[in-house]
């Protein structure tokens, strides 16, 4: 091949995977749209000044950052609207997530029940490098909105689901979860009187939005992308720029320009998550909501930064979380402006929805009702399986005072090389330092290999930088943690203990995902039934091509025309559609 004819060569693909990314971007803004900014929204709804006797929920969560947060006490921290709902509320300073990564996590959150347990603990499932798949959960467990839906709640969503049996763009996972999503107006298509649930989600603080522009030499076409991408996620919200030499570092990373820099941004975004809280906030107000609805404000997991983001330290799982009770809502106990000093697990959050709601609680839920379970909690748990390419299997246990972490992978060191993560200056910077020697002790911790066992002060140790497992004055302490980990395993029961691929073969035994069989309707007793030959098959239903109801029971409909039904066990395509004639 001549010369020319390679120049060419790479120009054409150069070419094509230019098409190809905004093609991406497309899809992904026309797929997920949704800015603040372009609702078409005004405040005409007429709203009832009777209160219900169950109230509206709105559950608000920022993506990637700890408690850097000014109600929860930094002082760098731009956050006026979020402070303002912690006046009014109770902050919860010791909230932790199940996974310090988000696919993971929000497993946990939207079952209610820790991700190693229900298969979905792989970081992502799609990004499988021998394969994509989805996690196929036991045939009983629901996510907790599709559960409030069936409890008469209206449920919504906005930018993101993500929950290792769905994509991660809204509307990719099982359609009875939600009655819509990314509409803009939100709560108002709903029934008269009928409560709502929404879970809105912000991508201001997502990792991606410290990637350096395009100008800067991306080292990969995931960067690339993720540049075409971004627009779509976050529009034109801007924040307060944050003086660099302001920022306060941790131990364990090292004091440069570059360092500093990438921080300062993320103070920038944190402020830019909390102008569209606010925006948020506000058109409940104009709606006349504001006096029947509980606010929920927290983020999926810790910081979007290196030896946070991925990782079992706190700055990875611990979380700052508000809850707002209006007057007539508000447990006794629950005074505004106060702090909940109580260990906190995502897992905790669906009982506690269900709770408000005045809805069933199956089972097989692992968590505690915030507001009604007074005994507290003696333990939080995490885990940390597969992170896109790396294999890893890491559980945590954290009490008041120490936090034990457990390595199936001993030698396996946490600051490995990752694609993604890589696209970051801060861990660039890192990277440089470390090549040429000049990172201090503490901030080559990471880079090391964990060992099998490692035990932390918290209290005294609150960077996580001094393990006491080889310490013999913490002996008991040791003993007690690993017992109370393993007590947890036990009970709950660990999908890691197999091979992810021996795992995915019990999800796909066809060596495919499964399609969920079409359901049948009928008529009995002059009720309509409709029913699926599956087990935790979920259902759902139109008529005359209206909105999808989820089907619980059977009815009765007064319309003429013709009902439409399909149905999905998660995990599994969604069957083929059945009509039938009313």
């Amino acid at each position: 091949m001549t010369k020319k004819r390679k120049i060419l060569k790479w120009v054409l693909w150069v070419f094509i995977a230019i098409i190809g990314l905004v093609g991406i971007g497309i899809i992904y803004m026309y797929a997920s749209s949704f800015s603040l900014g372009t609702w078409d929204y005004d405040s005409k709804q007429v709203v009832s000044n009777d209160l219900p006797e169950r109230p509206n929920i709105l559950f608000l969560v920022a993506e990637d950052m700890s408690d850097r947060v000014g109600a929860f006490g930094d002082p760098l921290a731009q956050t006026p609207n979020i402070d303002r709902l912690a006046a009014k509320g109770v902050r919860f300073p010791n909230t932790f997530t199940t996974a310090g990564v988000c696919s993971p996590s929000r497993a946990g959150l939207i079952l209610g029940m820790n991700q190693i347990s229900t298969g979905t603990q792989h970081m992502r499932t799609s990004n499988r490098p021998n394969g994509g798949y989805q996690s196929v959960p036991p045939a009983e467990v629901k996510a907790f909105p599709e559960l409030l839906r069936a409890a008469g709640y209206y449920t919504f969503n906005t930018a993101k689901e993500d929950y290792q049996f769905s994509g991660a763009m809204p509307g990719s996972g099982p359609f009875t979860i939600w009655d819509a999503f990314n509409d803009s107006q939100l709560w108002r298509n709903r029934r008269n009187d009928q409560p709502f649930f929404g879970m809105m989600n912000f991508m201001e603080t997502h990792e991606t939005g410290l990637f350096t522009p395009l100008g800067n030499k991306p080292n990969s076409l995931t960067h690339f992308a993720m540049q075409l991408i971004r627009p779509a996620m976050v529009m034109a919200t801007n924040g307060e720029e944050v003086d660099p030499s302001d920022v306060k570092l941790p131990p364990y990373y090292p004091d440069t320009p570059v360092v500093r820099a990438d921080i300062a941004r993320f103070y920038s975004n944190i402020n830019a998550m909390d102008k569209v809280v606010g925006d948020v906030l506000d058109r409940l107000e104009k709606d006349g909501l504001a006096s029947s609805t509980i606010v929920i404000w927290t983020t999926d997991h810790g910081d979007c930064l290196p030896r946070a983001k991925r990782d079992l330290y706190d700055s990875g799982i611990k979380v700052p979380m508000v809850i707002y009770w209006p007057e007539a809502y508000r447990p006794k106990n629950m005074k505004p402006g106060t702090v909940d000093n109580r260990l906190v697990s995502f897992v905790d959050l669906a009982p506690t929805f269900l709770g408000i709601a005045k809805a069933s609680k199956p089972d097989y839920l692992q968590g505690f009702d915030i507001e009604n379970d007074t005994m507290p909690r003696s333990y939080v748990y995490a885990a940390r399986d597969r992170i896109d390419e790396i294999d890893d299997r890491q559980r945590a246990v954290r009490d008041h005072r120490f936090k034990y972490i457990r390595s199936w992978y001993p030698e396996q060191a946490e600051g490995f090389h990752l694609a993604f993560r890589d696209n970051l200056e801060i861990m660039r910077e890192m990277w440089r330092l470390k090549a040429e020697g000049k990172l201090n002790a503490d901030q080559l911790k990471w880079f090391e290999a964990p060992g099998e066992e490692r035990l932390y002060d918290i209290q005294n140790d609150p960077f996580e930088l001094h393990d006491l497992s080889n310490d013999t004055v913490y002996s008991s302490d040791l003993k007690h943690m690993r017992n109370a980990l393993d007590e947890w395993l036990q009970n709950i029961g660990d999908w890691s203990d197999v091979p992810e691929d021996e795992m995915v073969k019990r999800f796909q035994p066809q060596g495919h995902q499964e399609e969920t069989p079409i359901p049948k309707i009928s008529v009995r007793n002059g009720k309509i039934m409709i029913t699926s030959e599956e087990i935790g098959a979920s259902i759902g239903y139109q008529i005359n091509n209206g909105p999808w109801l989820l089907y619980t029971a059977p009815f009765t409909t007064e319309e003429k025309g013709k009902i439409t039904a399909k149905a999905v066990r998660y995990g599994w395509e969604e069957s083929e559609e059945v009509s039938f004639d009313l």
